[in-house]
């Protein structure tokens, strides 16, 4: 083989690697859904840290989730006063009472009693929020400091709730010290 075929077969070899480099870079799929590298949010740059399928009863696929921080955040400081954004998509269709009834107990199961009984009015609020879902739909529940927590279905804002406590209370339902499933915690966490 000439030099001259060696760079162009060399050329050739670093173009297809980067084109799959771009590829790969231009989302995460995980359970056939798709998300993207990066999203921003208000002033907000934010990076996938994971994404995984949550499976119920161990067998059936119930939904794929994606979690965004900012680049330099901290795992382990996930619920602080920090900007993300949990995208949910879900594969079988759950009505809004459904949504609701798992916030409650999600909540529920991550703070002491008095602390929800505290929310109560914000949980009131942000449940109204919920509708119907198919398979294909996506929430995305976005924090951004000084704003709220957001519900957004498909990309269309649902309404917003103020104050950290309640934007933690809710990110705690997946992250918190009692989420609702450990090996998701773990992948949405990059563990």
């Amino acid at each position: 083989m000439t030099r001259q075929h060696t760079s162009h077969l060399a050329a050739a070899c670093t173009a297809v690697a980067l084109l799959w480099w771009a590829t790969a870079a231009a989302a995460t799929t995980v359970g056939g859904t798709h998300f993207s590298p990066r999203i921003d949010v208000g002033e907000a740059d934010l990076t996938l840290r994971g994404a995984a399928v949550l499976h119920y009863k161990r067998i059936f696929k119930a939904y794929a989730a994606a979690l965004y921080l900012q680049p330099d955040s901290p795992s382990q400081a996930v619920l602080a006063d920090e900007p993300k954004r949990l995208e949910i998509e879900y594969f079988w269709g759950i009505s809004a009472d459904d949504f609701r009834k798992a916030t409650i107990e999600g909540i529920a199961r991550n703070l002491p009693a008095d602390k929800v009984d505290e929310l109560e009015p914000a949980i009131r609020s942000f449940n109204a929020f919920y509708s119907d879902v198919e398979p294909g739909d996506r929430y995305a529940l976005t924090y951004l400091p000084g704003k709220g927590t957001e519900l957004s279905l498909n990309g269309e804002p649902r309404g917003t709730v103020a104050g950290l406590d309640f934007a933690a209370a809710m990110f705690s339902i997946w992250l918190g010290d009692s989420p609702l499933d450990r090996a998701l915690k773990a992948a949405l966490l990059g563990s």
